[in-house]
């Protein structure tokens, strides 16, 4: 029984590794930041509520590592370091610390109200924070400017974003579990 178990949490991790490689590509530019919007944070998120906090880690890892190798996973079709060690680098290692935290939290009852909140508190601000803090760095502006290109332009939408995430996973959770 043992291995049965480890083999469908590997399938399921594999499952979501595909999942945020595949949503990468329904993304598009804001032509006022180098940010895209991106359906990826939303595979991440249902990720995160369906998996162990360790497990979201590890698919989050392995997604980021597939695009640094070159494979083309990243928002838009991208791939390569030079998204990692750049502008936007800090989203991506943002979601290493914010999607783990949000699997922690999420509790043991699926509840969509729930999992849009935990996913607002915890994945929204750490992955805002990083991705200004590369901002700041690479493109040698305030943390204001920051702000003002790599945060507030995506309230909403990731908003929105955490909800559906958060009703996919419930609805998902009843036909897995």
């Amino acid at each position: 029984m043992n291995s049965n178990l480890k083999t469908r949490e590997l399938t399921m991790m594999a499952i979501c590794v595909a999942f945020c490689c595949v949503t990468a590509y329904i993304s598009f530019p804001l032509p006022f930041t180098p940010g895209m919007v991106t359906a990826v944070t939303i595979a991440m998120s249902v990720t995160a509520f369906l998996l162990t906090p360790k497990q979201t880690f590890i698919v989050i890892l392995v997604y980021i590592l597939l695009g640094a190798i070159g494979l083309p996973v990243f928002a838009g079709g991208a791939s390569g370091t030079s998204r990692l060690i750049g502008a936007t680098g800090g989203f991506y290692f943002a979601w290493l610390i914010a999607y783990p935290l949000v699997s922690k939290f999420k509790g043991k009852h699926p509840d969509v109200k729930k999992y849009t909140l935990i996913d607002i508190i915890c994945s929204m601000p750490i992955t805002y924070l990083g991705g200004m803090i590369s901002l700041v760095i690479f493109m040698e502006i305030d943390f204001f400017k920051a702000f003002m290109i790599g945060a507030l332009p995506y309230i909403i939408g990731d908003s929105l974003k955490c909800f559906f995430a958060a009703f996919l996973a419930v609805r998902m959770q009843k036909r897995i579990h």
